[in-house]
């Protein structure tokens, strides 16, 4: 059935607009922007957007993907994350068996056959790491590229496929035909020197998982992962903006290197994000939340307790960036990152939108035209 609704304010990808009537046909996708109002039309009160699109999501809603790779546990995180804008977002799935990587990739298969609100493929962030670099992954399961995870990568049934590799683990063959296979390399949890990340780009790797975490620094004759990141001009990077991953100042460096449209908001969210449970089990630890800092009992930082709108607030109070700008990384970027039409209101996009209030929280979430969400 199609509606309309006409949004006190809109901000369709580009401009803000105010007192406009957007058209969703049956389909879930949009129709029209603009023209008259019809009588009985929806009217909303607030700042009318795109949806949220998130490339890295681990959990959400109680449900951590590793511990539970199953469709149900898609819902809750889809469920979890619409309370906070995310429309489109990456299951994903950190260094584990292969048999657990083959769970998540059925589970992912049957999640897009059943129609899931906002599961859009599938993030594998391991296994073929740097132990050095490993962060909270579990060291016994990384490993080399094999033919048992390019079985998995070459499946055609997954939607939009992401790999995170270590390019010192990985030779630049092997990233060729994981994007010959339609998967979007990542470099990250990387001990690597600039020269062997630059020639993962040059293979035809096009982003950086987390810059800055789990990743060999910029040092004054030795770029690193850090200063590669920075310096490439066509590679997306991803931020964590959650005060514990990166500093204010380092996201200012990020904004000012890299071109406008190469820094994307990602949440690296875990199990707790949308649950009142504040610790939960990861292979052998334990991860416990203190306020709104996840840390493993071995020590390190393990995920994040993040959602995307906070992440859009963090920077632009932190940063300085613009609202508008800030909606942008969270929703256009990331979808040109993943190449999916999502981060726009226009006509024939999906009509996955969300409604901010004046203090930019968000009051009601969309998934083609289907409302998912409500503060109401």
């Amino acid at each position: 059935m199609s509606q309309v609704l006409v949004a006190e304010q809109l901000f369709d990808g580009e401009q803000l607009h105010r007192d406009v009537a957007l058209q969703v046909d049956g389909e879930g996708r949009i129709s029209s922007v603009g023209g008259p109002a019809p009588e009985g039309a929806q009217r909303l009160r607030g700042l009318l957007a795109p949806g949220l699109v998130d490339v890295q999501v681990n959990g959400g809603g109680g449900a951590l993907f590793n511990n539970e790779p199953t469709v149900e546990s898609l819902v809750r995180m889809s469920r979890a994350h619409a309370r906070y804008g995310t429309t489109g977002f990456m299951p994903t799935l950190i260094t584990d068996e292969i048999e657990v990587m083959q769970r998540a990739a059925d589970a992912v298969s049957a999640a897009l056959r059943e129609g899931v609100p906002g599961v859009l493929g599938v993030h594998f962030e391991g296994p073929h790491l740097s132990a050095p670099k490993k962060g909270t992954h579990e060291e016994r399961f990384i490993r080399p590229l094999t033919d048992g995870e390019l079985a998995i990568y070459a499946r055609d049934d997954l939607g939009i496929k992401m790999v995170t590799l270590a390019p010192e683990n990985v030779v630049p063959e092997d990233i060729r035909k994981l994007v010959d296979l339609g998967v979007r390399v990542c470099l990250g949890h990387s001990n690597a020197d600039g020269a062997t990340a630059a020639a993962a780009l040059e293979a035809g790797a096009t982003g950086f998982t987390h810059l800055y975490n789990a990743m060999s620094p910029l040092h004054s004759r030795e770029p690193g992962m850090v200063g590669t990141a920075l310096i490439s001009d066509d590679a997306w990077c991803g931020l964590i903006a959650d005060g514990h991953h990166v500093s204010p100042e380092a996201m200012i460096l990020a904004l000012k290197a890299k071109p406008r449209g190469k820094v994307m908001l990602v949440t690296d969210a875990m199990s707790l994000v949308g649950s009142e449970e504040t610790s939960f089990p990861l292979f052998d630890r334990t991860v416990v939340r203190q306020g709104d800092r996840l840390t493993s009992t071995t020590g390190e930082l393990a995920g994040s307790h993040l959602d995307m709108i906070s992440a859009v607030r963090n920077i632009r109070d932190w940063c300085g960036v613009e609202l508008i700008e800030a909606l942008r990384m969270a929703s256009l970027y990331p979808s040109q990152f993943l190449g999916f039409a999502g981060g726009k209101i226009a006509a024939g996009v999906r009509a996955d939108l969300i409604l901010l209030n004046g203090d930019q929280r968000v009051t009601k979430t969309w998934i083609a035209g289907q409302e998912v969400f409500s503060a109401q």
